[in-house]
């Protein structure tokens, strides 16, 4: 979350990505090249019929007659703000076969890859050509890979680069077979309102269908999901089916699960049904203004204090105080802000303290460490009388360790130390503890490309780190609201790029953790989807407040997507959530400085 007034600098992540990208580039895999009697399989490839074939991210590419390779067209794509000017086709491949991917380039830091391949996906680079020059990269496809996505794209802030007569060297597919029925589906611990459910891959299967009770309830990639919405106390009876391009087959065998007794982990804690959560500058001024606790209106459901801050990064030791007198001159004293506090938990809101920020570097790198951490959040709690703990990690709390590779088993001290502090917070203060987490989309979403230095190292550390806690946490959490700005463009399930400010961009983050995904692409290692009441997602309350404001009729229609299917766009969700828990806005402050159109605009929509 920023904390400073406009003019706002950028969240420092967008050179991060560039550290993950440019790792990706030395990826380069060592399959077998392509034998001699093998077909150019990419569509249009010399773009002498335009973009015919090819997507291009934000509209950013377009053929052009000059310069070009062979022919009398190539690509141009202009890279713009925080999109990379990604050009991407899909092309039918042959399981378990070798191929030879290439194109002719020239720009500044233009990239060749493939993804989807199966094995490993790869890429390759060029970090300056003033005429065209070759890139070639090779793979090999997985057992059951049938399709690819090969792309091409420049970088953030370059001029426009140039792609010509790109091919896709390797076998055809053949005619494509409908897959057999998935076998060995397995039904997983179940909690008051889901089901994890797994099976073994189909040859030839593209992605699955998931049944319950004979109808279907979400489509899967992997072979793993979560069954979500579910009542309490419940048998439920679960089929799978495996589909591609030739069709779907029949159902699997079933499988039966009875849902648990209660409201299932993390609870609801007493929060609406739909709930408006908000970030109250407490501590410190900016362009806003400051807003009294007394002063928030009944809209605002969550209530969290920015921020608390330790007195060093690696301390553990975190402090709050009021915004002094000479910063904020209208705050009101200690006691009145205890009291206001009191007087929103009678109306049934909920306060937390949130810690971390843009500002506040928090890394649990020792026991010790972790134990302050406990001491002194249990202090701020207990002093101000507060329902939880808002967890805003940001920058460089927290990062992977080389080597720690799988979120289910973190190896890594900030990420282990920091799991362990918060379920003893969440062990102190019971049931009724309110825990929520408002991590940026690189540490979250960007964790279906990338996970941590990867397996080869070099890529940056902290890519999906937040994956981790968010996993072990899973039964403790209440609410995960993802900051759905001060982002760069981020791969959704649908293997295209999406870019903050419009309807689909919340609608392919916010699937993503609704659905699960392969973390890395791995799918032996699938993030499994939270509970919707678990989900709500983030957005700057005005154009000042961070980069990637989305318009009151943008976000009209994402919650139309996610909750009834409707207003969509091109985007397609995997499953219609109307228990969605709703939004969360940095801030507060800036919304009042907005005229509340946020909240007012939240409230339209849910009748609040």
């Amino acid at each position: 979350m920023e904390r400073s007034g406009p003019p706002l600098r950028p969240s420092g992540l967008l050179a991060a990505f560039s550290a993950v990208v440019l790792a990706t580039g030395a990826l380069l895999a060592t399959a077998p090249a392509a034998g001699a009697a093998d077909a150019d399989l990419a569509r249009n490839g010399g773009f002498e019929a335009g973009l015919d074939g090819w997507s291009c991210s934000g509209g950013s590419g377009a053929a052009v007659s000059t310069p070009v390779h062979g022919g009398s067209s190539a690509l141009k794509a202009t890279p713009a703000g925080s999109d990379n000017a990604r050009c991407s086709q899909t092309v039918t491949v042959k399981p378990d076969s070798a191929y030879t991917l290439s194109a002719w380039v020239q720009g500044s830091y233009v990239y060749l890859g493939a993804t989807g391949t199966g094995t490993t996906d790869v890429s390759t680079w060029t970090q300056s050509a003033g005429a065209y020059k070759q890139l070639t990269t090779t793979f090999r496809t997985g057992p059951s890979t049938t399709s690819v996505t090969v792309y091409t794209h420049g970088w953030y802030g370059t001029p426009a680069y140039y792609a010509d007569d790109l091919t896709l060297v390797g076998p055809g597919a053949g005619p494509v077979a409908v897959p057999a029925a998935p076998a060995g589906l397995r039904a997983g611990t179940a909690t008051a309102s889901s089901v994890p459910l797994s099976w073994t891959a189909s040859a030839g299967a593209t992605g699955y269908r998931v049944y319950r009770n004979g109808t279907k309830i979400l489509d899967a990639t992997g072979t793993s999901a979560t069954v979500t919405g579910l009542a309490a106390s419940t048998a439920y009876s679960f089929q799978v089916t495996a589909v591609n391009a030739a069709g779907e087959s029949a159902k699997s065998g079933a499988v039966s699960a009875t849902t648990a007794a209660g409201g299932g982990g993390g609870g609801d804690a007493g929060l609406p049904a739909h709930a408006l959560v908000g970030y109250l500058h407490s501590s410190f001024a900016n362009g806003s203004g400051y807003t009294r606790m007394a002063d928030v209106p009944a809209s605002w459901d969550v209530i969290n204090l920015a921020f608390g801050e330790p007195t060093s990064v690696t301390s553990g030791d975190i402090r709050f105080s009021l915004c002094p007198v000479a910063e904020c001159p209208g705050v009101e004293t200690e006691a009145e802000f205890k009291a206001a506090v009191k007087a929103k938990q009678a109306a049934g809101k909920k306060v937390l303290i949130s810690i971390g920020g843009q500002n506040g570097q928090v890394q649990l790198a020792s026991t010790a460490a972790r134990d302050t951490f406990v001491t002194s959040v249990s202090k701020i709690i207990d002093t101000y009388g507060l329902d939880g703990l808002d967890i805003d990690f940001e920058g460089h709390s927290l990062s992977l360790a080389t080597g720690d590779t799988d979120f289910r088993s973190p190896t890594t001290p900030v990420i282990v130390n920091l799991i362990s502090a918060v379920k003893t917070l969440k062990a102190k203060y019971g049931d009724d503890f309110v825990l929520t987490m408002a991590p940026e989309t690189f540490f979250v979403q960007l964790g279906y490309q990338y996970y941590g230095s990867g397996p080869w190292g070099g890529q940056d550390p902290r890519a999906g780190a937040y994956l981790p806690v968010i996993h072990a946490l899973r039964d403790d959490l209440t609410l995960l609201h993802v900051q759905d700005y001060n982002s760069g463009s981020i791969m959704g399930l649908d293997n295209q790029y999406h870019s903050m400010g419009g309807a689909d961009f919340h609608i392919a983050m916010t699937d993503m953790l609704l659905t699960g995904f392969p973390v890395a692409g791995d799918q032996s290692r699938v993030f499994p989807a939270l509970r919707p009441e678990q989900v709500a997602f983030g957005l700057p309350a005005s154009t000042q407040a961070g980069n990637g404001h989305t318009s009151p009729a943008e976000v009209t229609k994402a919650l139309n997507c996610l909750t009834k299917k409707t207003d969509c766009g091109t985007y397609q969700t995997h499953g219609t959530w109307s228990g969605l828990r709703g939004l969360m806005t940095w801030s507060i402050n800036w919304d009042r400085f907005n005229n509340w159109e946020f909240s007012k605009n939240f409230d339209a929509y849910f009748g609040g």
